[in-house]
């Protein structure tokens, strides 16, 4: 049964590797990142749910989108 409800929630601390779109490959690369969910992004339904994401604030104020499968919760 696919998840209905979202892995991270806002405010969560996680670790992983950013998310850029094929298309987009030639302008930018993934890249490690550690930061705070900002925004919890589509596919949950399980329609879609290998590209379910999130947006991370990095330290540096960027944020950067990730597949929820690429990144993981870092325990405080």
């Amino acid at each position: 049964m696919a998840a209905t409800t979202a892995h991270y929630r806002v405010g969560d601390i996680v670790t992983g590797i950013s998310y850029v779109p094929p298309e987009d490959h030639h302008r930018e690369q993934p890249e490690e990142i550690t930061g705070k969910v900002v925004q919890v992004g589509a596919g949950w339904a399980g329609v879609d749910a290998d590209r379910a994401y999130v947006w991370v604030r990095l330290a540096n104020g960027r944020e950067r989108q990730a597949l929820v499968r690429d990144i993981q919760r870092v325990e405080s």
